[in-house]
């Protein structure tokens, strides 16, 4: 009887999970197709003129004042945020989400503190500007680091991997474009599986999601 009356309860859990599986899917399926057939809204050009122009401010007049002119280059495209942690590939960082959709985001993001880790491979390609401190990356296939100040501009193509190292105080403006939530799972998993930090993941998806729903809302995908 026991087997028995368990049973329901496993199909159940066996539906959800599908569903769950399904959907992702889906939403993996589209995000790449709309990464591939529509327009990018972010101009990657104006985003670094506007990160080099904030180059060696005071660190919070720095973000002011990228956020201010992100806001006047792009209108009803940047939202507030707030800073939030991340663990991801061995390091630890900082992010403040300022636009998210399902084709492209733009953060700012950064360390107080000395890290490295993996930079992560990615189905999307990313690109850093430097607003202060100093970034170390060693590519794969290479014997030898590279070494960026601020002013300079990291390009992360797609389906690379480097190891990476930011020395304390190193801050940077992000762009990124392409299935953005291809990218979530390597942002999340040191969180869900070492450091086991629900409540960043919960904030994570929180201001992610919110962020693509009102994107959606403005069909601004």
């Amino acid at each position: 009887m026991k087997v028995a009356s368990s049973l329901p309860h496993r199909v159940s859990w066996i539906g959800i999970a599908f569903f769950v599986t399904l959907l992702c899917s889906f939403i993996w399926v589209t995000s790449i197709i709309l990464a591939t057939f529509t327009p990018p809204k972010f101009d990657k050009d104006v985003i670094r003129k506007i990160a080099e122009r904030a180059v060696d401010l005071p660190r919070e007049e720095a973000f002011r004042n990228v956020s201010k002119e992100l806001q006047a280059a792009f209108p009803q495209l940047i939202y507030d945020s707030k800073w939030i942690f991340i663990n991801a590939g061995g390091w630890m960082g900082s992010f403040y989400l300022l636009h998210a959709s399902l084709t492209e985001y733009v953060l700012l993001f950064g360390t107080a503190i000395e890290t490295s880790g993996h930079s992560g491979r990615y189905w999307i390609d990313i690109y850093d500007t430097l607003l202060r401190g100093t970034f170390y990356q060693w590519s794969e296939g290479t014997t030898h680091y590279v070494t960026y100040s601020a002013g300079d501009t990291i390009y992360h193509p797609r389906l690379s991997a480097t190891a990476v190292h930011w020395k304390e105080d190193t801050w940077m403006l992000e762009y990124a474009r392409g299935p953005i939530i291809s990218s979530l799972l390597f942002a999340l998993s040191d969180s869900m599986f070492s450091t086991q930090d629900w409540l960043t993941i919960y904030k994570s998806v929180q201001i992610y999601g919110r962020m693509v729903i009102q994107s959606l809302i403005r069909f601004q995908i």
